[in-house]
């Protein structure tokens, strides 16, 4: 059963009217791991950004369970999104605030006006926000402010807000692209291991191929705005790849990602 549908999705710059995704189409089913790839410029988090309406689409169909999300109102949209968890490449934290008050403001949407406003949340929401501070490897750091963290602490904030919503499809926009090769494998497999567990579907823009290989069930590349491949990460193979994203040493991100695999397993024998 598909949890998503866009069907010949197009987006354009506002200002110059130049296209930037050009008839996008595919379905996401539940349990679905994809991860987009291509070059910069190629439409990756614009498609992301669409899905949610962060982003405008100027045509198509978004259909989220059945339900035109391009159709929707502002109060609607507001309702649909709690089923969408969004984490973001620049985390989008509140520096100000502690880990936990980051994490659950990812719950403002389910609480009335005056508990958003002096950040009052159920007891049921603060004790879910620490089992998923738990989960994420931060529970020690519940109190601390989010501009004491590292990059990748502050991505387990952000993917714990993301979670906390419960939603049905998470998009991610490039978890890894501020972040060290080690760090990102951390990242990437956590969240793996976070849908796996909840069932959940996810979508993510990734600019790393060789991490999108290691971890992702399905591949989707863009190029100009357009789909040029749709499949599994097997079938990457150097043609189709240069035709993603033009001529290189493919060779070279074939053994970075042997390489990288092996320090999967070896970080993974070295937790157990």
């Amino acid at each position: 059963m598909s949890v998503l549908q866009v069907n010949d999705l197009h987006a354009s710059y506002s200002s110059s009217g130049s296209e930037i995704l050009k008839g996008i189409s595919f379905d996401v089913a539940e349990n679905d791991f994809l991860a987009i790839i291509g070059p910069s410029g190629a439409g990756k988090s614009t498609l992301i950004r669409c899905i949610n309406r962060l982003v405008e689409p100027t045509s198509g169909q978004i259909y989220f369970h059945g339900q035109d999300v391009t159709k929707l109102s502002l109060r609607e949209l507001r309702k649909v999104r709690r089923g969408i968890g969004m984490i973001f490449q620049e985390y989008a934290l509140v520096e100000r605030l502690s880990v936990m008050e980051n994490v659950l403001s990812g719950r403002l949407g389910y609480v009335g006006f005056w508990s958003s406003y002096f950040r009052r949340f159920p007891q049921a929401d603060i004790d879910t926000a620490l089992s998923l501070l738990q989960r994420v490897g931060l529970e020690p750091m519940v109190y601390k402010r989010a501009d004491e963290l590292s990059g990748g602490q502050r991505q387990r904030v952000g993917i714990a807000r993301a979670l906390i919503q419960n939603p049905e499809l998470l998009l991610v926009d490039e978890p890894t692209a501020s972040l060290d090769p080690k760090t990102s494998r951390q990242i990437m497999r956590l969240i793996t291991e976070l849908c796996t567990e909840r069932k959940l579907a996810a979508i993510i823009n990734i600019h790393d191929v060789a991490l999108a290989q290691m971890f992702a069930q399905r591949i989707v590349g863009l190029q100009s705005g357009s789909i040029v491949y749709d499949g599994s990460p097997e079938g990457l193979t150097p043609e189709v790849l240069t035709q993603i994203y033009g001529e290189e040493d493919w060779t070279a991100v074939r053994k970075r990602k042997d390489s990288e695999s092996h320090q999967e397993v070896d970080e993974l024998e070295e937790n157990l």
